[in-house]
């Protein structure tokens, strides 16, 4: 029986990826913000055949409560197999750029809070010589767009934090897994009107993750056309760059 605790339950990509362990008996300490959607989730979990769900609400903006959350979630489940650290938000761009408090607030949730926490994470599972995280990052963080750069730069902080953490514990039974989801339709994206065929689903990010922890893979890019994307808009020389409305 594998032990998950779920930081940011309520998003669609860890549901997705919850559903898949409870089917096979998965224990879940979940963690979210909205108590509502925290019950349905635990509801649909358990009807799905995971053989435990407990649940935690929490704001995971507030850093000063994150040791506190582990150690909670440490005593639930007796010991952590995988963690999940799915939480973040996605505001408008344009309002950000302008709103220096908005920019701030973004980067804290896409970054700063995920440091806090996988810094008390990895201590856990350093300590308990065993475990797998999963980190959920985007193809914002490979290179800084006018369209996005606010929150993809708390994305490529957040991949060379993980990097490092994933350099860290490489020798001490640790697994750290960057994703980086493309354009994925969920509620976080319901704001894009238009969704072509570059688009995909929770449901399929959820099994990349699995394949990736099955083949040990450092960062999983999901769908996987989205490697060779940002390998071509990461080797666009800076002129010609420029000239995109991307």
């Amino acid at each position: 029986m594998i032990r998950i605790v779920v930081f940011g339950a309520s998003s669609a990509i860890a549901q997705a990826l919850a559903r898949a362990y409870a089917a096979e008996g998965a224990r879940f300490f979940l963690i979210g913000r909205n108590p509502e959607r925290m019950a349905a989730v635990k509801g649909d979990l358990a009807v799905r055949g995971a053989k435990a769900v407990d649940t935690l609400n929490a704001d995971l903006a507030d850093m000063q409560g994150h040791a506190a959350l582990i150690d909670q979630a440490r005593t639930a489940l007796g010991a952590i197999d995988l963690v999940i650290v799915a939480h973040g938000t996605l505001a408008d761009q344009s309002a950000s750029i302008r709103d220096v408090d908005l920019a701030l607030n973004e980067l804290t949730a896409n970054f700063l809070s995920h440091a806090s926490i996988l810094t008390h994470v990895a201590n856990v599972l350093d300590a308990q010589g065993h475990g797998t995280i999963i980190v959920l990052g985007s193809v914002a963080g490979d290179r800084g767009r006018r369209a996005n750069y606010v929150y993809g730069s708390a994305k490529a902080g957040l991949a060379v934090f993980t990097e490092g953490l994933r350099h860290r514990l490489a020798m001490r039974g640790v697994t750290v897994i960057l994703v980086k989801p493309g354009l994925i339709d969920t509620p976080m994206t319901a704001a894009f009107a238009k969704k072509g065929p570059l688009w995909s689903t929770p449901q399929r990010v959820a099994i990349d993750i699995r394949a990736g922890i099955a083949r040990g893979s450092a960062v999983v890019y999901t769908p996987w056309y989205w490697r060779w994307i940002m390998c071509v808009i990461r080797a666009l020389p800076d002129a010609v760059f420029k000239r995109l409305s991307i």
